[in-house]
Parts: C-alpha cells; sequence; structure tokens
C-alpha cells in the first residue's frame, strides 16, 4: 500500500507554471555545494598548518578524499533505486553529511593554552583522528546524494512539463556554481580571521563551521519541502542488472571457450541465454563508451590539483591586488568565475564559429583538445614554479650552517670570517648569507682571531658589538623556512641600555636587554602598529610587511623616543618576501578551465547521447567513476615520483596527459557513432523468441535452473536524466 502511495503522483502546487516543491531543491543544493566546496578550498591549508603535515602528505590526504567523494555516488544510486527511494536517501545520508561538517569543525578547535610554541595542540592524534571520521562521513553523504538530487529534481515535473523541466536544470546548474564562487571566496576569508583566547591563531573552526552550518541549512531546507515533493518508488536499479548482464556473459564465454562452440560477433552475445536481446544490444552500447573512459582520469588527476598544489603554490607569491589582498586558496575563484563566462562563449561564439569554417570538430576532437588545453595549463604552472624557486632562500644542508654579520658599531669594521674577508659599514649587514662547512676562524678588526661554531643546518645572526676597547661577537639563531600562510617573521635586537617591551599587532615582546634578540613573531601581510617603551617613554610608529619574508630590525644607540622614532629602525632582510603575483597563476587556471569547459560539459553530451535511454545513470556513475581514479593516480605518480622539484612534477603530469591525449585520438578515431534510439527501435519490433525455445537453449548450453522470467520488464529511466548529464558539469 505504501509503494502505491509513493509511485502515485503528488499534485505539487504551482507558481507561473514551475512546482513549489523545486524552490527547496534549488536551494538545497545551493547550501549543499557551499558547504562542500567551502570545506575543500581550504582543507589542504587545514592540512599542513593545523595538523602539520608535509605538502606530499597534505595532497595525498586531499586526493584521497575526493576519490572518495566520487566513488561513493555508485553506492548512494543503488540505495535510492533498490531500497530507499531518492528522498529518503537524500535525508538519511544529508544527515550523515551535516554530522560529518560538524565533526570536521570541532577537530580544528583546541585549547590553545595546552598548544604547543608553534600553535599545534598537544593532543594532535585525537584531532587527526577527528578530522578523518569527519571526512568520510562527508564523503559518504556529498558523493551518496550526488547522483539523486538533480534527479528527484526531474521527478517535480509531469511529462508535459519539458520546457519547464529543462529550465529547471539550467536554475540547478547554476545554483552549483554560485554555491561553488561564493564559498570559495568567504571560506579563505574566515579561515584568514584571527581566533583564541589566549592567543590568536587562523580560524579553521569557523572556516569549517560556517559549511557545516549550511549544510544544516540544507537538511532543514529539503525537509520542511517534504509534503510538496513527488516521490516515486525504488524501482530497481538498472545498474545492477548491467553488471549482472557483463558478468553472465564473461562466465557463459568462459566456460564455453572450447572450439565445439560456434564463435559470437559480439562477446556481449554469450549472454543470449539468460537476458533479452535489447538489454544486450544496450549494454552493447554502454559498454563501447565506458571502453573510451580508461584514458579520461588522467585529465582529472590534473584538474584536481588545483585545489592541492595549486593552492600550496600560492603560498609562496604575493596576494597583493591592490585594492584587495588575495588569501591563496581564494585562487580557486578563479575556476568558477570563468566557468560562468566561457560556457556561454563556447556555445554561442566559439563553436558556431568552427562550424561556419566547415570543420568537423566532433565530440571526441573537442574532448581531445580539452585534455591538451589541460596539460598546457601545468606547463605554464611549471614556468610559474620554475620563477618562484629562482625568489625562495637558498636554505643550508644537513651538513652546512650559514651566518650573517651586523656591525653594531658606529665605524667601519673590517671582517675575516673563514675564507671570507669584507668591510661592514655602521649598523649594515652582509646582503646575503654566507655558507660555512666547519667551525671558522673570526676575525674582527685588530682583534685575535677567535673560533666560531655553528650547528649544522641552521642559519644565524652574528651582530658585532662593542665591548669596552674591542668589538665582540654575538650569535642568534634564524629561522630555516619561509614563514608559513604567507606571514611574516620579525624580531627587535635591543642595543640600548635600557629594557624594552615591543608590541606588534598584539603580539608582545617583553624583557629585551641591552645588547639582545626578541623571539619571532608572525604578523600578517599589510600595514602593523608597532609600541616600543622603556616603561616610560612611548614610540609608535606603521610596518608595512609584504608576504612571506623575515625581517630583523634593530634599535640602535641613537634611537629616541621622539614623534619620528620609527626613522631610526634600521631592517636587516632575513627572508625577502615572496614577489612573484599570484596574478601570474590565471594563466594556468584560464588554460586549465577552458579545458574543462571543452572537455566535461562536451563529454557529458557525448556520453549521454550514445547512451540508450534507460542507462544514462550507468554513464553517470560511470564519469563519476573516472574523476575517482583520476585523485588515485594523483595519489600513485606523487608517491612514485619522489621528484625533488615541484616543476619537474607538473612536467611529469603534462607529460602523462599528452601521452593519453595521443591514446585518446587514437581511439576517438576508430569510434563510430551510434544512434541508440533507431538500435532500440528495431530490437522492440522484434518477435520475442518463444520461452520454451530460450530455456532449451539455455539447457544445451549447461545453464539449468537460470532463467529468467521472460514477462522481466524494461524499465526506463527518468526523461530528466538526460538533462541532468548535459547540466551537472560542476560535480
Amino acid at each position: 500500500m505504501a509503494d502505491k502511495e509513493m509511485k502515485k503522483k503528488h499534485k505539487s502546487a504551482t507558481v507561473c507554471g514551475y512546482p513549489i516543491s523545486i524552490f527547496f531543491i534549488v536551494v538545497n543544493e545551493f547550501c549543499e555545494r557551499f558547504s562542500y566546496y567551502g570545506m575543500r578550498a581550504v582543507l589542504v591549508l587545514y592540512f599542513k598548518y593545523f595538523l602539520r603535515w608535509d605538502d606530499d602528505f597534505a595532497t595525498t590526504i586531499y586526493h584521497t578524499f575526493v576519490a572518495l567523494c566520487y566513488l561513493t555516488p555508485i553506492l548512494g544510486a543503488i540505495v535510492a533505486d533498490s531500497w530507499l527511494g531518492k528522498f529518503k536517501t537524500i535525508v538519511y545520508l544529508s544527515i550523515v553529511y551535516a554530522v560529518g561538517q560538524i565533526v570536521m569543525a570541532v577537530s580544528a578547535i583546541h585549547d590553545i593554552t595546552d598548544a604547543n610554541k608553534d600553535g599545534t595542540p598537544d593532543n594532535m592524534a585525537f584531532h587527526v583522528a577527528l578530522s578523518m571520521v569527519g571526512l568520510m562521513l562527508i564523503a559518504l553523504g556529498t558523493g551518496g546524494i550526488k547522483p539523486c538530487v538533480a534527479a528527484f529534481g526531474g521527478d517535480q515535473f509531469e511529462d508535459h512539463q519539458e520546457k519547464q523541466r529543462s529550465t529547471f536544470f539550467s536554475i540547478f546548474y547554476l545554483s552549483i556554481n554560485a554555491g561553488s564562487l561564493l564559498s570559495t571566496v568567504i571560506t579563505p576569508i574566515l579561515r584568514a580571521q584571527e581566533c583564541g583566547i589566549h592567543t590568536k591563531q587562523k580560524c579553521y573552526p569557523l572556516a569549517f563551521g560556517v559549511p557545516a552550518a549550511l549544510m544544516v541549512v540544507a537538511l532543514i531546507v529539503f525537509i520542511v519541502g517534504s509534503g510538496m515533493y513527488n516521490k516515486t518508488a525504488p524501482q530497481g536499479n538498472i545498474m545492477v542488472k548491467v553488471c549482472r548482464c557483463i558478468g553472465f556473459a564473461i562466465k557463459n564465454r568462459f566456460r564455453h571457450r572450447s572450439s565445439r562452440y560456434p564463435k559470437r560477433e559480439h562477446w556481449m552475445d554469450w549472454a543470449e541465454e539468460k537476458y533479452d536481446k535489447l538489454l544486450i544490444a544496450q549494454v552493447k552500447m554502454v559498454v563501447k563508451v565506458l571502453f573510451l573512459y580508461i584514458p579520461l582520469p588522467m585529465f582529472w588527476a590534473l584538474f584536481d590539483q588545483q585545489g592541492s598544489r595549486w593552492t600550496l603554490q600560492a603560498t609562496t607569491m604575493n596576494g597583493d591586488f591592490g585594492l584587495l589582498t588575495i588569501q591563496p586558496d581564494q585562487m580557486q575563484t578563479v575556476n568558477p568565475i570563468l566557468i560562468l563566462a566561457l560556457v556561454p562563449i563556447m556555445d554561442s561564439i566559439v563553436y558556431p564559429l568552427i562550424s561556419k569554417c566547415k570543420l568537423n570538430f566532433t565530440p571526441l576532437k573537442r574532448m581531445t583538445v580539452g585534455m591538451f588545453l589541460a596539460a598546457l595549463a601545468f606547463v605554464a604552472a611549471a614556468l610559474v614554479q620554475l620563477q618562484i624557486e629562482t625568489t625562495l632562500p637558498k636554505f643550508p644542508s644537513e651538513a652546512t650552517s650559514q651566518a650573517k654579520f651586523i656591525n653594531m658599531l658606529d665605524q667601519p669594521l673590517h671582517i675575516e670570517a673563514g675564507t671570507n674577508k669584507f668591510i661592514l659599514e655602521p649598523y649594515t649587514a652582509t646582503e646575503d648569507y654566507l655558507n660555512f662547512d666547519d667551525p671558522f676562524n673570526l676575525k674582527l678588526g685588530s682583534n685575535d682571531t677567535e673560533l666560531v661554531s655553528l650547528a649544522d643546518g641552521t642559519r644565524n645572526t652574528i651582530p658585532i658589538i662593542q665591548d669596552g676597547a674591542q668589538p665582540r661577537s654575538l650569535k642568534f639563531r634564524d629561522v630555516t623556512a619561509k614563514p608559513e600562510q604567507g606571514a611574516n617573521a620579525i624580531r627587535f635586537f635591543n642595543s640600548l641600555d635600557s629594557v624594552l617591551n615591543v608590541t606588534v599587532r598584539g603580539l608582545e615582546l617583553t624583557g629585551i636587554v641591552n645588547n639582545n634578540m626578541s623571539e619571532y613573531v608572525n604578523v600578517p601581510q599589510g600595514e602593523s602598529k608597532v609600541f616600543i617603551t622603556n616603561g616610560v617613554e612611548v614610540c609608535e610608529y606603521s610596518l608595512t610587511l609584504g608576504f612571506g619574508s623575515s625581517y630583523t630590525y634593530i634599535i640602535p644607540p641613537s634611537f629616541r623616543f621622539t614623534q619620528n622614532c620609527g626613522d631610526s629602525i634600521g631592517s636587516v632582510t632575513d627572508i625577502s618576501p615572496n614577489s612573484i603575483h599570484m596574478a601570474w597563476q590565471i594563466p594556468q587556471y584560464f588554460l586549465m578551465t577552458s579545458g574543462e569547459v571543452v572537455f566535461s560539459v562536451t563529454g557529458l553530451e557525448f556520453s549521454y547521447s550514445q547512451a540508450p535511454s534507460n542507462m544514462k545513470s550507468v554513464l553517470q556513475a560511470g564519469w563519476l567513476l573516472t574523476v575517482a581514479v583520476g585523485n588515485i593516480i594523483v595519489l600513485i605518480v606523487a608517491e612514485a615520483a619522489t621528484l625533488p622539484d615541484q616543476w619537474a612534477e607538473y612536467i611529469l603530469f603534462a607529460s602523462l596527459l599528452v601521452l593519453v591525449c595521443i591514446v585518446f585520438a587514437v581511439m576517438a578515431y576508430f569510434y563510430t557513432y551510434t544512434e541508440p534510439a533507431k538500435i532500440e527501435a528495431q530490437f522492440a519490433h522484434m518477435e520475442p523468441e518463444d520461452k520454451e525455445e530460450k530455456k532449451r537453449k539455455s539447457l544445451e548450453m549447461g545453464w539449468k535452473d537460470s532463467m529468467e522470467p521472460r514477462s522481466e520488464k524494461r524499465r526506463s529511466s527518468d526523461s530528466s536524466s538526460d538533462e541532468e548529464g548535459r547540466t551537472q558539469t560542476k560535480m
């Protein structure tokens, strides 16, 4: 009785011919996509800067998560079509999804009083475990509902509402890209905020918490519209039936591989003993398209690195765009912006021009071009990386040390350090670090030579101070890595007789005594107020910093607490700021997005035009599976290659895609386009074989008790599946 009620169409209220119920579905999709892409935008930085994983491991876990997100749609489709139906599947898995997002937000919260010096919590294993649980729940939720929501939206329309249904899918696609665009703008801003009670840290709990809240909103909105939905009962999953048919054909062919059995035109014909010819013909068409899918994962292997390797690349670049300061994870917004711009340009201008030039630009040729553009995008990324590496500091190896000298005397000083001889003017430093392999001899002016020992693998600053009548050297350890997240590591050297306290952006450096160096503090990019006090007088001035630099600020003996006190403070550059602008990433994003538009949109349209009417979902599952396999390829290549330079890895991926592109072009050359409707009509008009005759043939082949009733009805998928495949390009 319940099944009959579910099958019965519910007459939903309409506005301008559209069911009101689609409003709830569109809002649900917008919130869900905001939740997913917002969380994913900051995920790799969360791995690197909160969980303290290196670039390679952060990339590995990121792509493992994305792969799971595109493997679980198969499970969601089977559950929806075979047991629960689309509505219940969306509700139940959305609950799992929301719980996963909440767990991720909670995993980023820690008591800063129990943190280490670098801000990481002591109980890191707990946070890692919680994060992994959250990501697995999110992967199950977002992947499970992916094949259901669009098709459920199509269920809301009557058969005569084809125009309204088409408009709905356009709006649905717009909601996907709007959610993606807004989330990749907003969540990086939230992450960049400073939060914490005792010490300010990057606000990952807020960056994950807002997407979690949006997912809860998505679930509530969807449930509120429950009474207005048209709900259909589960009618069996065509993917399961296709897999069984293929499995039977392989098994039957293997069992009867001896020469006494006549050969058959196609290996799927070995399923004729159990399945009717129409189903076999449909499976042949599907297998033909799935065969073309084999090279496609390589495209996604490159495409999804926008959220991992390219984001990490942006952390070493300058994000100052004048009126705007762009965070590294915000560069991902270039992709959805370009998609919204390029899709109509391609459809309205580029393709019509190509057609007027009498060029046979077939769908498979378009996809080949899309793969080639993606390879070019990684070549562009490699060129940018080469430029970045020329600006990065050369840190010491494990067997060497480095030192920079600062003359704090009011007169020029002759210095001999190992084999290096130079003169330093008053209150100046050596332009760059000097390399030392072993303890070295240091001679200051007319002083006797002293032996200086530096720890291997360290950078050091050696100020030369006046000690009575003779100069004397001091040693201070410097940072040996670029400051993270575009911050700037700064410290102060006090050459005054009084004890100084320095405050920069609320960060206090207290008790800096004479001829001593403060600890480093990490200060964000932009303008910061600096307050220097000796307990009686105060010096206030502004300091403007770029991205990823390190400075030592010298407070000289001539320093006075006057109005322009900051003018007398000198600076020594330990690490230069990022000088390659993030705008140089735009060409690689443009090439990649162009490739996506030509490859992804065309690929879906081609696949659905070549698939039988009742097997669109099989092709959708296969398409999503190529995305999952592509992310697995990233894991394999990144782990196996172990290339020392990032630019070389980019070139490796580009080369692999070019190779795969050539293979795909050859496969496409030999592909013959089909018209599924005509083939289905041909078999539909054929007289069915007599059941007893089919049973006799089956027994002759040795397949006893294997017959399925001929009365089994072939179920067609919803007419919405065509629209779903053509419109849902942002998955």
